[in-house]
Formats: C-alpha cells, structure tokens, sequence
C-alpha cells in the first residue's frame, strides 16, 4: 500500500525548548484541539509521527491521485454543526467544499437513496422499507433521539460525568423537558426494533446495521440506540465533501494552525512521556512561563521539549504505551482490557480509473450490500465514494480517484506467511472491486493506480497496534458514562480522539477536541490566556 511518509509539513528547524500545551498526533482530534487552544492564545506543538497530518482522516498521494485513507467526508461542517463551530470559534477560512446530497444503499433486493433533504428521506424510507403504523413510530422515535442529542452534541455534551459540573452542563446541553430521553441509555437498536415488532424485517434491519457498522462500529443488536440513531441521521447533519478529499481539507488546516503560530513536526514520533504534572488543578498548570517547573518531558528522537499541558490524540494503546510508569497507564488499563475484543479493521481499495469507468451516477458515494445472511463487513458492507467531476487535486484531467472500504476481523490478518498475506489482499481486493460493480459496471478495467490497503498497512503506516483503527466497537458497557475519559489521573494530562468520549467519526473528534480545549482553558491561569 502506498501511504507517503513524505514530509509534507515538515519544517527543518531544531525543537523549542518549551511550550505552553504539547499534543501527541496530528489527527483531526489532535489538530482541532491544538488549533483551539493556539487561537486561544496558547503555545501548542503538535508531534505527527507521519509524513503529515490526517491520522485515520488522512490520504496519501500516487501518481497524480490523492485518496482519502479512512473517512472520505465531513460530519457536520454545515452551519450551526460541529465542524462549524471549530473553524468559527479559530477563525478558519471557509472551506472549499460541496455539502452531498446523500448517497445510495444497494441492498441485496432494493435500492434505497439516503437523501440529506429530511423530508425527501422521510418518504424515501416509508416507501422502501414499509409504511405500517409500527413503522411510522419506529422513525418518529428514531428521529426524536436524533434531533434531542444532536443539539446536546453541538451543546458540547460531557461525558462520563465526573463531577457535579459535568452533570449540570449536560442537564442543560440536553434540556430539563428532554431529560427522561435519557432512559435510552441502557437500550440498543436492536431494542427499539423488537419494541416495535420489526427485528425480523430483511430490509430494514439491514439497511439500519450497515449505517450502525459505519458510523459507531456495532451491531443492531449491541449498539447503544441514542449512539446508533446518531450515526443513522449523520446524512441530515451534513457530510460535506472537500475540493482534493482530505488532502484539500489538511492543507487549509495546517495552513491555519501555523498561520496562527502553531507548530507541526510531522515525521516526529513521541518515544514517552515523562513528568508529575501539575501540583494542583487549582495551581498553576502552565508555571513554567513564569519561570516554574513544566509538568512534562516530552521525549521524541529529534529531542525534548517541556510542556505545562499534555493532550494525547493517540489511541487509548499508544498513549498507555507512551505515558508508561504514570497515572495515566495505570489508569488505561482497565479500559484497554475491557475494549480489546471490540477493535477493529478495514480494508480500502485504492483506484485511480478514466472517467468514464464511474460516469452515469448522480450520486459520488454508495453503500453496498450483498447477502441479507451474511455477516457485515468483508464485503458484505461496502463503501464506495469518487472523488467529484472537476477535482483535479484529487485526480489528474480526465480522470477520478475511487475508496472502496469495508471492515474486517483484525486476527483474521495475524499469522499469514507472506504468501498468504498477498493472496489474501488480492482476493479480497478483487472481490470488493467486482461488488462495486454493480454501482459502476466498467470499474477497474483501465486503472492508473489500483492498491489495497489492509490492517497490516495501517499499522505499518501509523503505528496503530494491529492496524486497528477507527475506535471501539460502541456499546452499551463501553461507550458514553463508561467511555474513556479526557481527564486522567495524572493533572494536566487529558486524552481526545476516537478511542476516548465521544468516539468515532469526525464529528465525534472535533467535538471531543472541544471538550478538552474548554477543559485545558479553564484549568490554565487566567493571566496565561490573551
């Protein structure tokens, strides 16, 4: 697979001895909460041990192709969402992007078009997978949990609550009126289903496990319901896609972070974390600029640098491997060995074709699924997204840039003589390119570029333990008031990213980065912040 470790971003020049607050990976989480706390007023470096920023939303680029290596659009980036408030809140510039219509879900006996226009769905959804009166309530409730938590999301919503503030923020995030909402807590989707008599419908429980697999990593049947109904609706949220893919959406990041005086070392790996933190969090979390004692060394090949503040946006893994002999290992153990059985995988197929192999679709973004019998994932859960006509940063003239994902069973990859390895890859590639057919009948017969990549890559390529990427499987005992929290034992070391509250996707990151940019301000000296 070919992943560039080029140093895109890298700059050439010796590392500052101190900084206010060091951030540990240049992901969307990562980024967003060092860009946050820049624009604030404080000193960040970012440590990236990739060629550049992007982490599971990154790209690599071939051939005059730029392909998006895990999510291929934006959640919530239209006005009012999420993503909105980070570039409002930073004073990034707009992006050069286009807001999907939504895209298309290929099932075994029906295709149903997932439009973002809420009242085009509605009666897309009833025609295609049933207009009963158990129907009718199934999505009214569906559609009431959505509509409750994602205004509590973009309310900034803290979770798990640890303190009485928390509670009290999140009683108004959600609403008084909203509250008994909160019962659903401890009920999955497949709850709802059954409560509704309709578990048993192909269709429509297929449909709903394909978005669940894709958006919280789970099942019907163990995905927590307010969670999943979220992942459900993102297409009402907005999934905006950026001129040049994610590559297009980085440059104007990184771009804006350092215009604000932030610093990147991409190609940097963090090696650990030594210190005690901070004395009190009343104290002084930032002393050393005023001469006292920086809580962390951050220890990394190319040297050390001081920190006041630590935020690691590295997997829950990677930061207990890092912060090894602290609070915050010892602290992340539990939740590792609890979530070890719920990491997972993908496998992308990467395809630069002539334009006319994807001609004829109105839409750039489709799910496919197979066999209604079939487990998901290896091809019986698919994504196909294309990059948009006229994008000549994501392909060259005349030509498109084409992500087929699905997910995969990490032990499944464990083991393989390299014999095995390359004949297991290019089945399996082959396999999703032939599914992906039915969408585009003509794919892959003339590719510029046609590579695979699979959870050995990702580990390869970003260090992630067995190239698990993307989070957790979420539910019920393992995500919202039991997920991993920002804070750790340790004070003035927080955690953001997909492996902590409130999970995955982009959305869930940039969220997350909120949280903890809020979190470090309030605990930094007001005299620090300008």
């Amino acid at each position: 697979m070919g992943f560039s470790r080029t140093p895109t971003f890298t700059r050439s020049r010796d590392l500052p001895g101190r900084c206010d607050v060091a951030v540990l990976g240049g992901g969307l989480a990562g980024l967003s909460t060092a860009l946050r706390l820049q624009a604030a007023g404080l000193s960040t470096i970012v440590f990236e041990a990739h060629g550049h920023a992007g982490g599971c939303a990154g790209y690599f680029r071939h051939r005059g192709f730029s392909f998006d290596v895990g999510a291929t659009t934006l959640v919530d980036f239209a006005p009012g969402g999420v993503g909105d408030e980070l570039l409002a809140t930073t004073g990034a510039p707009a992006l050069d992007a286009e807001q999907l219509p939504g895209y298309v879900a290929w099932l075994p006996d029906r295709v149903v078009t997932l439009h973002r226009e809420q009242s085009r769905w509605h009666a897309e959804r009833l025609r295609t997978l049933g207009d009963t009166r158990a129907h009718r309530r199934f999505w009214a409730e569906l559609d009431r949990l959505a509509e409750v938590f994602w205004a509590a999301s973009r309310s900034g919503i803290r979770l798990p609550v640890r303190t009485p503030a928390d509670a009290l923020h999140d009683l108004r995030a959600v609403g008084l009126r909203h509250l008994p909402l909160v019962r659903h807590l401890g009920r999955t989707m497949g709850d709802a289903l059954r409560a509704h008599g309709l578990r048993d419908q192909d269709s429509l429980v297929s449909l709903l496990g394909m978005l669940v697999e894709d958006t919280v990593h789970s099942t019907v049947d163990r995905a927590p319901l307010i969670n999943a109904a979220l992942g459900v609706t993102i297409r009402g949220a907005g999934l905006t896609r950026h001129r040049g893919g994610m590559h297009g959406f980085w440059r104007v990041l990184v771009a804006h972070y350092r215009a604000l005086g932030g610093d990147l070392r991409t190609g940097c790996r963090v090696q650990r974390v030594t210190g005690h933190g901070a004395a009190s969090r009343r104290g002084s979390l930032l002393g050393h600029l005023r001469g006292g004692d920086a809580g962390f060394t951050v220890h990394t090949a190319r040297g050390n640098v001081e920190a006041g503040v630590v935020v690691s946006a590295l997997p829950a893994p990677i930061t207990a491997q890092v912060a090894a002999g602290t609070p915050v290992a010892a602290g992340l153990r539990p939740y590792l060995e609890r979530d070890e059985p719920d990491l997972g995988g993908a496998v992308v197929v990467f395809l630069g074709v002539p334009e006319h192999e994807v001609a004829g679709q109105e839409f750039t973004h489709h799910q496919l699924m197979q066999d209604y019998a079939r487990p998901l994932g290896e091809g019986n859960n698919m994504f196909v997204s294309v990059s948009s006509p006229g994008d000549e940063v994501s392909a060259p003239p005349g030509h498109r840039a084409v992500m087929i994902s699905t997910h995969t069973e990490l032990a499944g990859w464990q083991g393989l003589s390299e014999a095995e390895y390359a004949a297991r890859k290019q089945e399996l590639g082959q396999r999703l390119i032939e599914h992906a057919r039915r969408v585009y009948p003509r794919l892959g017969e003339r590719a510029v570029v046609r590579q695979v990549g699979t959870p050995r890559s990702y580990e390869r390529f970003t260090w992630r333990p067995h190239g698990a990427v993307g989070g957790v499987r979420q539910t019920v005992r393992n995500s919202n008031q039991f997920a991993v929290p920002h804070r750790t034992a340790l004070p003035g070391f927080w955690q953001v990213g997909d492996t902590t509250w409130p999970g995955l996707g982009t959305v869930a990151c940039v969220l997350g980065s909120r949280l903890v940019a809020e979190d470090v301000l309030r605990h930094a000296p007001a005299g620090v912040r300008s």
